[in-house]
């Protein structure tokens, strides 16, 4: 089987690594010089569906998309997203030999905040973020294509190179009990680990869904995920407030339904994980 990952980053990477013993990967970026032995370097714009048509020849079973924009901007989000999509559907609508699967990456932040309340697949997505707003555009320029997809809503990455919070712990900045402040995260290996398994699914013959909201089986606090690695680094914290735009629960039902099983099923395995890196 033939796999293209567009916009083949880390999240890209990970996967390609899963999916490489059995199946031939490539990967098409603008700079693809630094990919992995593994993954074949393909280089192009994902604006450009003219480009992405002369890749589709090479007749590809699936195609991945983990694009990540260039600035956290509109201008940004827009053309990483909403144009990459279009451009996406143009080019495999003209393809002589569609892919028989999409798996395009978006994110939770569709959902907006719901006071923290719980949201699955089915739950309004209804961001006032232009982020969210504009991943949800580019989703919904997915629907129309013409051949099997699935949109995956990752929520916060973390992993290796993805230390943010693990730092801001380290400088000592904590988060009040009350307001309670939700917060979702999923490890980078878990990203990887659910695309490599809804590809198998598909390939097993199993219909997917048209969505999938991937998130570790542990939603929490920021401030008790911020005291217990308080705890694990031995370093004090001050308690400070912030203000948090995207207070919800999401909730991991179908994607554990689909028989999927977490690597890290919670940020304590995760970071546990990360902290013996360090």
């Amino acid at each position: 089987m033939k796999v293209l990952f567009a916009g083949c980053g880390d999240i890209g990477c990970r996967t390609a690594l899963l999916l490489a013993p059995k199946h031939a990967c490539s990967g098409f970026k603008r700079n693809p010089q630094t990919l992995p032995d593994f993954i074949s370097p393909l280089a192009g714009s994902m604006g450009d569906s003219d480009r992405l048509l002369t890749i589709l020849d090479q007749a590809f079973d699936v195609v991945i998309a983990t694009l990540t924009p260039d600035s956290f901007t509109e201008a940004g989000y827009q053309k990483a997203y909403v144009d990459s999509a279009r451009a996406l559907v143009t080019a495999i609508t003209r393809a002589a030999v569609k892919p028989k699967l999409v798996i395009w990456v978006s994110s939770t932040s569709v959902y907006g905040n719901t006071d923290g309340g719980w949201v699955a697949e089915h739950s309004e997505a209804a961001a006032e973020t232009f982020s969210g707003k504009l991943l949800r555009q580019a989703e919904q320029e997915i629907e129309q294509l013409p051949c099997a997809k699935t949109v995956v809503r990752f929520s916060g990455i973390y992993g290796p190179g993805r230390t943010r919070l693990l730092n801001q712990v380290m400088a000592g900045k904590g988060r009040p009990a009350q307001p309670q402040q939700w917060s979702n995260r999923i490890h980078s290996d878990d990203c990887a680990g659910v695309l490599a398994h809804l590809v198998d699914r598909f390939f097993k013959g199993e219909t997917l869904e048209a969505v999938y909201l991937a998130t570790d089986c542990a939603p929490a606090t920021q401030h008790d995920v911020r005291h217990w690695l308080a705890e694990q680094m031995a370093v004090p914290l001050r308690d400070e407030i912030a203000e948090e735009t995207a207070v919800r629960r999401c909730s991991n039902q179908r994607l554990l339904a689909s028989g999927y099983e977490f690597i890290y099923p919670t940020y304590k395995e995760g970071y546990l994980a990360l902290l013996a890196a360090r």
